[in-house]
């Protein structure tokens, strides 16, 4: 069978024509923050995704706004990063004005003040943490768009969608530190083991009135609930 004179040769264009080029690029992570008495939990995993090309391994996530407020970044790294340099810019002059520490929530107004300006240029989705004098520890999340709302445990970020289950199930009102701590450790693991696009190491950061204390938890410390 020989071809036809006629056919049409397949052109470099043509070969190369695969969606996958043209897409926009993907990002995803795993944020998570939770209230308990004295202070809040704060977590991240640590792979940065530029599509299906992981860009950056070891990333952290856990931004700091002043010594007792952090910041869970996810979204678009570019754009977090400069909504947190915009928020601190601002926070110092609060600070300087007002003699003292600022607040928490004066931080999450902040933070959703941008993300809401900025809503159709900006892809942020952020959880606000930390603790004040006037109200202890608060978790404030901040999706997509520039809505601000309190919640007790507050989860984000492409791999929240695989945990939203267990969030529910095992979280309980009233944790100590301690328990605070393996709750988000657990739920960061499980995301991780689901979402291609988290992974890396997990880091938590334990806010009080003192300030922060920060761990990191990687290899066999990342708790396994099968084996795949």
């Amino acid at each position: 069978m020989s071809l036809a004179m006629n056919a049409p040769i397949a052109s470099y264009d043509n070969m190369c024509s695969h969606d996958w080029i043209d897409a926009p690029h993907s990002t995803g992570t795993s944020i998570m923050a939770v209230e308990f008495d004295g202070g809040v939990v704060i977590g991240a995993d640590s792979r940065s995704t530029t599509g299906a090309y992981i860009a950056n391994r070891y990333a952290d996530k856990l931004t700091k706004i002043t010594d007792h407020i952090y910041c869970c970044r996810s979204g678009s790294s570019a754009d977090t990063q400069a909504i947190v340099d915009v928020v601190v810019y601002n926070l110092n002059f609060h600070a300087t004005e007002l003699g003292e520490a600022p607040l928490v929530e004066s931080g999450a107004a902040v933070c959703k003040e941008l993300c809401y300006n900025y809503r159709d240029s900006l892809m942020a989705g952020l959880i606000v943490a930390g603790w004040d004098r006037k109200k202890g520890g608060q978790v404030y999340s901040i999706p997509i768009g520039g809505m601000c709302v309190r919640q007790p445990v507050s989860i984000g970020g492409s791999g929240s969608t695989y945990v939203y289950g267990y969030v529910d199930a095992n979280y309980k009102p009233g944790m100590t530190q301690n328990e605070s701590v393996e709750f988000v450790k657990n739920s960061l693991a499980l995301a991780m083991a689901r979402d291609g696009s988290s992974g890396g190491v997990i880091r938590i950061g334990i806010i009080t009135e003192k300030g922060i204390e920060r761990h990191i938890f990687e290899g066999d410390s990342i708790p396994k609930f099968y084996e795949g």
